[in-house]
């Protein structure tokens, strides 16, 4: 995977390619689980949460991770829940203008995050619908880790 940090276009092409055809609670196990199983063949020290329409329906908390991981899902998700982005393509939107969320966005920073590793869950007809977190490496590892699932969790899906 390129080191380079995504453009705002990247981004947006991600979130237009990442559609899913349905997201039942069987769906948010089968993900949540693809994600631990990426995450444990990296020993990577992450908290891994799905939500859709308010309601958890996965959380995991993998060696390493912390109640601070919780509060970092929380915040991220609340950016995907209110921009209907991904918190990533959010940040770097701001950023691409020059300035910060923190600074720009009108929004408390103890509430809201705009780093990277929440994915909006966009059902084909129905629009966001939930979020897929993760928190416990860089924002943009937190992303790429998020993406790489959320596409193979789609390949296995249209087989």
């Amino acid at each position: 995977m390129p080191d380079s940090t995504p453009t705002v276009q990247e981004l947006e092409a991600q979130q237009r390619r990442l559609v899913l055809k349905r997201f039942t609670h069987e769906d948010a196990w089968a993900l949540g689980c693809l994600l631990v199983e990426l995450a444990r063949e990296r020993r990577a020290p992450v908290a891994v949460d799905i939500h859709r329409a308010g309601q958890q329906l996965f959380h995991a908390a993998l060696p390493g991770s912390t109640p601070d991981n919780d509060a970092w899902i929380a915040r991220k998700r609340r950016v995907v829940e209110r921009y209907g982005a991904p918190s990533y393509l959010v940040g770097a939107r701001f950023r691409a203008k020059g300035t910060t969320f923190e600074e720009s966005s009108r929004l408390d920073p103890d509430t809201y995050a705009a780093h990277g590793g929440s994915f909006p869950l966009t059902v084909e007809g129905a629009g966001v619908i939930g979020a897929v977190t993760v928190s416990g490496l860089s924002q943009l590892e937190d992303h790429r880790l998020v993406v790489e699932a959320l596409e193979e969790f789609l390949g296995r899906s249209a087989d």
